[in-house]
């Protein structure tokens, strides 16, 4: 996945956690350490919600990362702002 494709993923992640996160009334970054640490969810119907939820935040985590490295390899060779957005566009 290039640099200027990660962005637009994020994004796309973002929403799905957002959607989560107003169903449920939680953030996610409270809800991943508790699902990490085997808490049952109260009710069964949320079970797949939840597997969906911290795959959605996993997925995002990874991005944020990949885009990160991407952004400090490209910076190496084009290390201004200006450049950055030309390289991205």
């Amino acid at each position: 996945m290039g640099h200027h494709e990660i962005p637009a993923d994020i994004h796309a992640l973002e929403e799905d956690l957002l959607e989560f996160e107003r169903k449920y009334g939680l953030r996610s970054e409270t809800f991943f350490p508790a699902y990490m640490n085997r808490e049952k969810p109260e009710d069964d119907s949320w079970t797949l919600d939840f597997g969906e939820w911290a795959s959605v935040y996993r997925t995002g985590l990874c991005r944020h990362a990949e885009y990160r490295n991407e952004i400090q390899r490209i910076q190496r060779n084009a290390p201004s702002l200006a450049e950055l957005i030309r390289i991205a566009v």
